[in-house]
């Protein structure tokens, strides 16, 4: 069975209590901060993770799109994260920042954009809890899905098992039916979808679509 991260950043935030309700099956709630510097937009901050926190016992896995997830790590626990995954594109120490999110209490991932080299996760996978790979370019909602990306997911499964490695692989954007299952061939275990399962009249029907792959 596959872990499914509805991205709220494809909900309607007029009702967001029962959007979130619509996908009480799923396992995970995937939340996108952006800092309108590390990509070019602005969406959620703290106070959204908070109240997000207080409508759901669901995990809640927040991917920070920013340039300085260390000096933020901790206050994204603090508001309820219970994964807090950051760039490692980003300005800051990857090994400091994971150390950072490790020791406010949450689990820590790392994310790779499209264009960057699987291999720069290699160096951080035995501490890492999770390793996202970017399958549209970080920042936008609703894009295409990139079939370049996938190679890099079967890179990465194929380390872990060389390296005896059980960190699971989460891709994110332009996830549906038809490209989860090239994702979940290629290695990934947990899917992030936003305007699939959001868009769709029956939210509950579209996260059991991908889980039962």
């Amino acid at each position: 069975m596959n872990i499914i991260s509805p991205s709220i950043l494809a909900a309607d935030f007029g009702n967001l209590k029962s959007e979130i309700e619509r996908v009480k099956e799923a396992q995970w709630i995937h939340i996108d901060v952006m800092d309108g510097h590390f990509v070019p937009n602005i969406s959620f901050g703290l106070p959204v993770v908070s109240a997000v926190r207080k409508l759901t016992s669901q995990v809640l896995d927040v991917h920070l799109m920013i340039s300085n997830p260390l000096s933020y790590a901790e206050r994204f626990v603090q508001a309820g994260a219970d994964f807090v995954v950051f760039h490692m594109e980003s300005d800051d120490d990857p090994k400091e920042t994971i150390r950072a999110i490790k020791s406010a209490g949450a689990k820590a991932g790392a994310a790779i954009k499209p264009s960057t080299p699987v291999e720069v996760l290699y160096d951080v996978m035995d501490s890492l809890d999770l390793a996202l790979i970017m399958t549209v370019e970080p920042g936008f909602g609703g894009q295409s899905f990139l079939h370049e990306t996938v190679p890099k997911i079967q890179a990465l499964r194929a380390y872990c098992a060389k390296k005896n490695i059980h960190v699971p692989i989460q891709v994110d954007g332009g996830i549906n039916r038809e490209t989860a299952v090239t994702c979940v061939d290629a290695g990934a275990d947990v899917l992030v979808a936003g305007s699939y399962v959001f868009a769709h009249h029956d939210a509950a029907a579209a996260v059991h679509s991908l889980m039962w792959l």
